[in-house]
């Protein structure tokens, strides 16, 4: 009788320890520093380097692995370590900070009110995307809110823009407020109309 082999076992990768990947994060090879973002994600207590090593990366990947790194962490920590990165000056870092945040419910549900209160206009316009992963009454009311002392004409555009998309029926009499306080400025006052018209439609099939 012939002897039967067993299949050999697929060799498994040994688990990194913290230390490597932090050294990784810093390595002159962006493979080295792709494969120890990656890694972090699995290690608890790196994501204040991890975050560190974002802002300085110039590799579009492992920028990429950094924030999804950070985003599957799935802590109030590590996603408030991706705020800063709103505030960049390099607008694919403040692009990247933006996505990862669209993807987590932490930004969403927990953050997303002190980032429509905060004193940086441009972090508030982009914060107003994150209202596209609430529910509607939930995106309404954040946005409501925000159109109610809004002084930025681009953030207010921004978040009726949202509105018009998720928005439900109570946000029209704050779109009404809205176009009255601002009436001198034409193109907010008709995106305004579009959006009640949208809202109002959809509320009709509803």
């Amino acid at each position: 009788m012939p002897l039967i082999r067993k299949p050999a076992l697929p060799a498994e990768h040994p688990k990194r320890i913290p230390g490597e990947v932090l050294g990784g994060l810093l390595s002159p090879d962006p493979e080295e520093r792709w494969a120890a973002a990656r890694a972090a994600a699995e290690l608890p207590g790196t994501s204040a380097a991890l975050a560190a090593a974002l802002a300085q990366e110039t590799d579009s990947r492992v920028r990429e692995a950094m924030f999804t790194s950070l985003v599957r962490m799935g802590t109030r920590e590590s996603i408030v370590r991706v705020l800063p990165m709103l505030r960049s000056n390099d607008s694919a870092l403040r692009t990247g900070a933006l996505d990862a945040l669209r993807s987590s419910p932490i930004a969403a549900h927990e953050l997303l009110a002190d980032l429509l209160n905060d004193p940086d206009a441009d972090v508030r316009l982009l914060s107003c995307e994150l209202a596209r992963n609430l529910p509607s009454d939930e995106a309404t009311r954040s946005l409501c809110a925000l159109l109610t002392r809004e002084p930025e004409i681009n953030v207010c555009a921004a978040a009726i823009e949202v509105l018009a998309e998720v928005g439900d029926q109570e946000a029209l009499p704050a779109l009404a407020q809205c176009a009255q306080r601002l009436a001198q400025v034409p193109f907010l006052v008709f995106a305004i109309k579009l959006a009640r018209d949208r809202i109002t439609a959809a509320g009709a099939r509803g």
